[in-house]
């Protein structure tokens, strides 16, 4: 920081009862002294340390100042923090919270790696070690869960969903995409969550170029999943939940293939199903124009397109919208399955709860998972995965924060509310003191999350 008082201090003069001068002369001082949570989180993860372990040194030893560990352990830190470019680190190099955080003396420690050196690292990743450290993020999420559950484990959801990814310079593999009318990337999100909880945990993130479908690439990626899922959780069985996009004969082989696995695969609507779906939106018309609300009915039929080599079973849910002041709308939806109960209960109570998958992926929008600023494609990706690990452990704290004002709220709010605080670090001989605000309105929160990860009171 500059020693130019000019720029030190703000003098606030007719406002309160007394001027006010606000310096900026803290050089202890941090405004993320919550940070200490993400640290302890990842030491049940190993996140940091696993991920740094599948990439590959080629440094010269004598001219590294900075460890994979330590590049990996910044980058993710400071993203959970809020700061998910490189370029911020010019202003956290001094920073005693994030030096605190990579095991450096806080005060006097080395500065933190810079711009140059974080970009340098990002561009030389290479494909193989990015599919080890893909693989070590799903296997590092289910195994956590598994433990946590102390494998009293039934049954294990995957749900995989694409986003748009905008891009506003020469990216490798930015294309235009028609549906979402930009240049981008689509990125495709696994999540898995367990037995009957709300919560998806996410466990994949996969760049991909902007012009390709959704389906392309799944078939690997769930292969990958249920591979993993199987290995940790032997016999538990486990339900895939898809998006329209995905309804490709490819995937849909692949889940017919697989023992104990059940599958919900929305499809699109065609001349052959609509057909088939208007007796119910007759019945559906009636009955919305009866209670003037928005009504629905659920069928079934046994169906094969042209590219399936036999029928299956697809879910029709014929329903009329109702809007005030708008005409009812025709809404018929389809829904490919080999589950045996009833169509509305598979409708209801398995596959709407797919939808809170949206809020998972606005949440990683909200951590900026769609920083992809590099040229590379390949750095792109590493960045993906580097806020996908700061995602993980943001859950990690929400998940101990159960029972707190903290405990549904998104992550975005859960950083506001536990991690920027503003402290005061004090070193000793004997140990680091950092000084929280005693008003701090979330402390019940932060303690209860502090004590579920391993810190002790005194």
């Amino acid at each position: 920081m500059s020693d130019d008082s000019t720029t030190q201090c703000l003098l606030f003069p007719g406002i309160f009862r007394k001027p006010v001068l606000a310096q900026f002369d803290q050089r202890e001082g941090s405004s993320d002294g919550g940070a200490l949570l993400v640290k302890a989180a990842d030491r049940h993860y190993g996140l940091v340390a696993g991920l740094s372990s599948c990439l590959r040194d080629d440094r010269q030893a004598g001219k590294v100042d900075h460890t994979l560990r330590e590049l990996v352990a910044q980058r993710v830190f400071s993203i959970a923090c809020g700061y998910p470019d490189a370029n911020d680190s010019a202003r956290l190099s001094g920073d005693p919270i994030h030096k605190l955080l990579l095991d450096r003396d806080p005060i006097e420690g080395r500065d933190l790696a810079s711009q140059p050196t974080l970009s340098r690292f990002e561009n030389g990743v290479g494909v193989k070690e990015l599919y080890r450290a893909g693989e070590f993020l799903a296997e590092s999420v289910i195994r956590r869960h598994a433990k946590r559950l102390r494998h009293r484990t039934y049954r294990v959801t995957i749900d995989l969903d694409p986003t748009d990814d905008p891009t506003h310079g020469a990216q490798q593999l930015s294309f235009f995409n028609g549906h979402y009318d930009t240049w981008c990337y689509l990125p495709v999100m696994g999540f898995v969550s367990f037995n009957d909880e709300a919560e998806q945990y996410l466990c994949a993130a996969v760049l991909r170029p902007g012009n390709v479908t959704a389906a392309v690439g799944a078939v690997a990626m769930l292969r990958r999943l249920v591979g993993i899922i199987r290995h940790h959780l032997p016999g538990v069985r486990i339900r895939v939940r898809l998006d329209g996009g995905f309804a490709h004969p490819a995937v849909l082989a692949f889940l017919d293939a697989q023992p104990r696995l059940e599958y919900l695969v929305a499809m699109a609507k065609n001349a052959v199903l609509k057909r088939v779906a208007e007796p119910g939106m007759r019945r559906a018309r009636q009955l919305s124009k009866r209670s003037g609300k928005t009504e629905h009915i659920y069928g079934e039929v046994r169906y094969a397109a042209r590219k399936w080599p036999c029928q299956r079973r697809v879910i029709i849910k014929a329903e009329v919208v109702r809007a005030a002041d708008k005409d009812p709308k025709n809404n018929p939806r389809f829904v490919i399955t080999n589950m045996k109960q009833s169509p509305q209960w598979i409708y209801e109570h398995v596959y709407c709860q797919r939808g809170d998958i949206e809020n998972r992926i606005k949440e990683l929008h909200a951590l900026e998972i769609d920083r992809t600023s590099c040229t590379s494609f390949w750095a792109n990706q590493f960045r993906v995965l580097l806020t996908a690990a700061a995602y993980v452990l943001m859950q990690e704290l929400r998940l101990r924060a159960a029972g707190t004002a903290c405990a549904r709220a998104q992550v975005g709010m859960l950083r506001e509310r536990l991690l920027k605080l503003g402290a005061r670090v004090l070193l000793s001989v004997r140990r680091v003191v950092v000084h929280l605000p005693d008003s701090f309105p979330f402390l019940p929160a932060f303690r209860r999350v502090a004590l579920a990860l391993g810190a002790a009171t005194g």
